[in-house]
């Protein structure tokens, strides 16, 4: 009787460690790292107010990257740019014009005025030759040398002043008028620019490949400045979250490998730390975890290392961390 009271006290101290032990699995087992699911939205937005006039996709598409996704009335926008477009031409123009010389036609004109003031200097180089010598002998006045002489230098002035215009003809305008002009078209460069960005904003093209998840105007709809009509989720944008105690959180490093485990996926997700949260918080009512409830936590988010089509925003997840 003796011996068998022992053996049942031993069972009973063999069964009581195998409970313990079991509940302290299940302990462990719920008290594991549970997050969930998060995307990273790209929100696309006009620039510009106006019209929605066309829609070219719905929610839950898939896009490629490139691809049209909306278009405001670009009635006005085209004609902003038609015209920053025409000033920027005339002012081309401008510049090219003060840059360049006379036209072809008024330099034969100069030419053919140099020719004539160069016969007249020359008659009146022949005349004052004849008179000069006839003074000396007193066969000619003073008075009518003088004369000569002063028709001479008026024909040896005029042929000078025009070279002069010849010369001038063949350059363009002053410095500084070439270097205002030169500004004021490089203004009318940017003024183009600028409208022809407001205009490819107004109907703009997929950032990346991905799925619309949700549409916020309609056709028909005045859309303010700035304010998104089509929300979309790129592959590469979902991350999860999951929440650590302040003494497991000196533990972990970015870049650390976990493993994301989900209702309905077939195999564990690899993925990497990418982001620890420095500041401590109440666990959020998102995570249903018993033992986290009104415990401070660090937040922590992980991608997966491949995108993963199981994986969408708001899917409660459980979270290995792996060891190095």
């Amino acid at each position: 009787m003796v011996v068998a009271g022992n053996g049942q006290d031993v069972m009973k101290k063999i069964l009581l460690f195998l409970l313990v032990f079991m509940c302290t699995g299940c302990q462990q087992k719920s008290a594991g790292l549970n997050g969930y699911v998060e995307g990273e939205y790209l929100r696309i937005a006009p620039t510009s107010g106006g019209i929605l006039e066309q829609l070219d996709v719905k929610t839950g598409d898939a896009v490629m990257a490139g691809q049209k996704l909306f278009s405001l009335d670009l009635t006005t926008l085209k004609a902003d740019r038609d015209n920053a477009a025409a000033v920027l031409a005339q002012a081309a123009a401008n510049l090219a014009n003060l840059t360049k010389g006379k036209r072809p036609e008024e330099i034969a004109i100069f030419e053919q005025q140099k020719a004539q003031a160069l016969a007249d200097f020359q008659n009146a180089q022949s005349q004052l030759n004849r008179t000069l010598p006839l003074t000396r002998k007193g066969y000619v006045t003073k008075a009518q040398r003088d004369a000569d002489q002063a028709a001479y230098d008026r024909a040896k002035a005029h042929v000078a002043e025009l070279e002069a215009q010849l010369q001038t003809a063949f350059l363009g305008g002053r410095e500084d008028e070439v270097v205002a002009a030169r500004a004021i078209a490089d203004a009318a460069g940017q003024k183009l620019v600028q409208a022809e960005k407001l205009l490819n904003e107004a109907s703009p093209l997929a950032p990346a490949a991905g799925r619309i998840e949700d549409i916020f105007y309609r056709p028909g709809e005045f859309v303010p400045a700035g304010m998104a009509v089509v929300s979309l989720l790129p592959p590469e944008n979902i991350k999860v979250r999951f929440f650590v105690a302040e003494k497991m959180v000196s533990q972990i490093r970015q870049g650390m490998a976990v493993k994301i485990r989900c209702d309905g996926c077939n195999t564990a997700i690899e993925g990497k730390v990418t982001f620890i949260s420095s500041q401590a918080e109440y666990t959020p009512p998102v995570i249903y975890s018993v033992e986290s409830r009104d415990k401070l936590v660090f937040m922590i988010e992980a991608r997966p290392n491949t995108p993963d089509p199981a994986l969408h925003p708001g899917l409660p997840v459980d979270i290995d961390l792996q060891n190095p």
